[in-house]
């Protein structure tokens, strides 16, 4: 398998600006951004940042939008700019890595850490672990991600993926895109789903009565699928793996919470210590119990499949149950259902 850029011209100008000139297969065709995606090592944000700036053409065509079509056997000629510099501050938080090799490292990101920088947290975010560890990676896929490929919320744990390049990042994002990625979680929501596994099928979209939450009734709800089987099952809750077949915002915690079984500790969905109000008998306790031990919502990347972008072999990275949730599922244990 070739990765974007094996076959791609290559030059640079005096103002250190950067000319890619490609040439479309015979037999592809289509969306610009996506064919360039596959054809050049850059990531898709510098791509339509290329557009927008009027550095694309077709066959000496001026390409105004990202959704113009390519047909196969076409020049294609991408300029773009110089990065700009970083401003974002190096800080020295400890990082876990599961794997790394030169093209990409995979982080078991703890609770509690922000992903990205945003107010309030300007310097004490992974971005900024991550700069002051590989600050090689400074600017890959986009100024503010330092090689990020996709994010995890802030209270969830686990498998994090980072390109080292922008050749890296654009093939493993096309990934994402395309849904060849397998991402699976495991989660402790309140009460029994129905059966052993199941499926939730149903759009996701940003809540109209709550601009921070997300929710299956949105006017414009983008397809959302999650599988999900039980792992244990307690008196109070259940032990489930996820996976995802899409990756909406909040999804695994939206449809959970939709179905009636919100994940342990996530007050956002419906599942903080008020949760345990809805039992009764010694499962009133039972829950109480299991509400003052989950101290953020019980959600946590297990696993991250996907096709290495140098040399196409299938990856599988893990990451183990923090500590916390081992704890969590102990206290569960002692009341099974």
């Amino acid at each position: 398998m070739s990765s974007p850029g094996d076959e791609v011209e290559k030059t640079r100008s005096e103002t250190a600006a950067e000319t890619y000139r490609v040439r479309v297969p015979d037999s592809a065709g289509g969306r610009i951004d996506k064919l360039l995606a596959g054809l050049v090592p850059l990531s898709r944000m510098r791509i339509q940042k290329a557009i927008d700036a009027g550095g694309v053409r077709v066959d000496g065509v001026l390409v105004r939008r990202a959704s113009d079509s390519v047909e196969g056997g076409s020049e294609i000629v991408v300029e773009v700019q110089p990065k700009a510099e970083s401003i974002l501050a190096p800080a020295d938080i400890p990082l876990s890595i599961l794997w790394e090799d030169e093209a990409l490292l995979v982080l078991d990101k703890p609770a509690g850490l922000v992903v990205h920088p945003g107010p309030g947290h300007s310097d004490d975010t992974l971005v900024n672990a991550l700069l002051h560890h590989r600050p090689e990676i400074a600017g890959v896929g986009d100024e503010r991600k330092a090689g990020l490929v996709h994010r995890l919320d802030k209270d969830t744990s686990g498998c994090l993926l980072v390109a080292k390049s922008d050749a890296a990042h654009g093939a493993l994002s096309a990934q994402f895109a395309a849904r060849t990625v397998d991402k699976t979680y495991w989660a402790f929501a309140w009460g029994h789903l129905g059966g052993v596994e199941g499926t939730f099928d149903a759009p996701i979209g940003r809540s109209e009565r709550d601009r921070q939450r997300m929710s299956t009734r949105a006017r414009r709800g983008r397809v959302a699928v999650t599988r999900w089987r039980v792992l244990e099952r307690y008196a109070v809750a259940e032990w489930l793996e996820v996976a995802l077949e899409t990756g909406r915002t909040h999804q695994i915690r939206v449809h959970l919470a939709d179905a009636g079984h919100p994940v342990l500790g996530d007050a956002r969905y419906g599942g903080g210590p008020s949760r345990a109000r809805g039992f009764h008998g010694p499962g009133l306790a039972w829950a109480r119990e299991a509400a003052g031990h989950a101290g953020r919502q019980a959600l946590h990347a297990r696993a991250l499949e996907f096709d290495h972008p140098r040399t196409g072999e299938r990856l599988r990275i893990e990451s183990p149950l923090p500590a916390d949730l081992v704890e969590l599922r102990a206290v569960l244990r002692r009341h099974p259902a």
